[in-house]
């Protein structure tokens, strides 16, 4: 069973609908059993830092994600409150990855819209090949939308350049992220999810 995380950050039926279709079973939920018991967890969002990270401690999320022993993949907003702190609402945010969450200078279109290019597909940490990124070519296109990044740092797996070089994803321990969509980045982002739900 797939959990995939239910809070007040849209995107979660998308990211369902990608998963039942590599012929997983999944469920939305954000039921403390299920989540702990659950095999993988996903952790969706498309929204703001701040009122996101006040619902997550409202309900009691907030300790249950960063205290999960299986893999876990945060995606877009979930990746970036993964991290130690958002510009979005000057927010303290999971901690997880001891990362900031910045915004894009203004010196092109903001937010971040459309297909990019990831690149860099190494686990710096453990000097090793990141392994969400098996069977995917260097320089692959997938799809982002958003207004703040994940800085650069040793958890960095892979990145992408738009107005500054950033981080495309991470990793530490059983945690994965990603800023940009795999269930919207066609085969290759398919593949992506693939990759994580094998681990």
């Amino acid at each position: 069973m797939i959990a995939i995380i239910k809070y007040n950050a849209g995107n979660a039926k998308s990211v369902f609908n990608a998963v039942a279709r590599l012929g997983y079973e999944a469920v939305i939920t954000d039921d403390f059993g299920i989540i702990k018991n659950a095999e993988k967890v996903i952790f969706p969002g498309v929204g703001e830092a701040s009122s996101s990270m006040k619902y997550l401690k409202q309900k009691g999320l907030d300790n249950i994600i960063k205290n999960l022993k299986q893999p876990t993949l945060g995606i877009c907003l979930g990746q970036q409150l993964m991290c130690e702190f958002s510009e979005e609402g000057n927010v303290d945010c999971l901690g997880i990855f001891p990362i900031q969450v910045k915004k894009f200078p203004v010196k092109d279109i903001v937010p971040h819209m459309g297909w990019n290019t990831i690149y860099d597909f190494q686990n710096m940490i453990y000097n090793l090949p990141a392994k969400l990124f098996d069977n995917i070519n260097r320089n692959s296109d997938v799809y982002y939308v958003h207004s703040y990044y994940c800085e650069l740092s040793n958890f960095t797996i892979a990145k992408t350049n738009y107005i500054l070089e950033f981080s495309a994803a991470l990793n530490k321990d059983n945690f994965y992220a990603t800023q940009f969509h795999p269930e919207k980045s066609a085969e290759i982002g398919e593949q992506i999810l693939k990759n994580f739900l094998e681990i």
